[in-house]
């Protein structure tokens, strides 16, 4: 059975959501297509990741030379994104590659370094901690999280889909061949002495991230999602030992979630909102990011699936039609005429984007499954 406060924290925000509709209904003369969802619409970072010959030794010290060639991403921000305060302490990683790994260093900056849980699978967010999460498909289906504390130990698990669209985590999938190691900058548990932080190293085989599938290892230009957070809770000191500090009704004090690219939401499980991560085989520096074209007509794919979704909880049905979100069946994206078609029943739906000049189709379901539409002679 999964822990209860995995299930609490992960839970899907319908109250958020519901809010947004109660607030903000579909009239489509008062309002633009995105109106009340603009925290659900912000651009995602990017970070380019190059190619290295010469792969980083695991052991924690992220100044060898290998990692000289990679560049820090900016430092971490509130998991809502801007309109939140600054983080109190500094994170941020850096990532390299090779033919058969995919290699990450944090830096985390912490005052008081603490960890408790020391068991593998361990529910390691109850301590301070750092997380990934990888999408290889940019589905938002079948996809990873690892998450590691200042004891460098792991949590490794596999979703088939998101948590609110009733996804169930495999706490028992491991990254097998996973290798990570922890350097503290100070002393560990020790509450009589300030420390500096702790940086992390880990190599995640490619190998790893595909269950049951031909494995892939990414080429020059393929491109992933990916993000980073940071779980800093706040302590006191009891008796030698960091005591996380509780409300007056006794639980826990909310933790700070800090993340790399900002999820618009108190939940890193909205995979669409995660980073992109673009592999390079170019000299380190010499690659640019540009959003793909595919990635802006989706947008209306994930402003359907909202729409639904916030539609369904207040009418416990989804809409029929596109005009019922003041939608219509054609729209511009980056200047190109794409149709917009709405299949939907009481209980299900499929919401369809396809460009009028190349005729590819994408899809989303009520699952927030994306894909493109294959044709038969495809």
């Amino acid at each position: 059975m999964m822990d209860k406060a995995l299930v609490k924290r992960y839970f899907f925000i319908t109250i958020i959501i519901t809010g947004a509709y109660l607030l903000c209904p579909f009239t489509a003369k008062a309002q633009t297509e995105f109106k009340g969802l603009e925290n659900l619409f912000t651009t995602p970072l990017n970070y380019v990741v190059y190619h290295t010959n010469t792969a980083p030794v695991i052991d924690g010290d992220i100044n060898d030379n290998a990692w000289k060639q990679a560049a820090w991403t900016v430092a971490f921000g509130d998991i809502e994104g801007d309109s939140k305060p600054k983080p109190t302490y500094s994170t941020k990683v850096k990532m390299l590659w090779d033919d058969s790994c995919l290699y990450i260093a944090a830096q985390v900056q912490e005052p008081n370094v603490w960890a408790y849980q020391a068991h593998h699978d361990d529910i390691v967010f109850h301590d301070n901690d750092f997380e990934l999460f990888i999408d290889p498909y940019n589905t938002t289906h079948q996809y990873y999280e690892i998450e590691v504390n200042a004891l460098n130990t792991i949590f490794d698990l596999f979703l088939n889909k998101p948590y609110r669209d009733e996804g169930r985590p495999m706490i028992n999938w491991n990254a097998d061949g996973l290798r990570s190691a922890v350097k503290v900058q100070g002393t560990l548990n020790d509450p009589s002495d300030t420390d500096l932080g702790w940086t992390v190293e880990m190599a995640i085989p490619f190998k790893a991230l595909y269950l049951g599938d031909h494995l892939r290892i990414p080429q020059d230009g393929t491109m992933w999602r990916i993000n980073f957070s940071r779980v800093e809770w706040d302590t006191d000191i009891t008796d030698g030992k960091y005591v996380k500090q509780t409300r007056p009704d006794g639980y826990h004090k909310p933790e700070h979630n800090w993340v790399w690219s900002p999820q618009g939401v108190i939940d890193m499980h909205f995979p669409e909102r995660w980073g992109y991560l673009l592999f390079s085989t170019n000299s380190t520096g010499n690659t640019n990011f540009t959003m793909p074209y595919n990635e802006d007509q989706r947008r209306y794919l994930w402003l359907i699936y909202y729409r639904e979704k916030m539609y369904f909880s207040e009418h416990q049905t989804y809409a029929l039609t596109l005009q019922q979100f003041g939608l219509g069946d054609k729209i511009m994206v980056d200047g190109k005429p794409n149709q917009l078609v709405l299949e939907a029943t009481p209980h299900q739906f499929m919401a369809l984007i396809t460009d009028e000049a190349d005729h590819i189709t994408y899809t989303i379901n009520q699952e927030g499954l994306v894909q493109q539409l294959r044709s038969r002679n495809q």
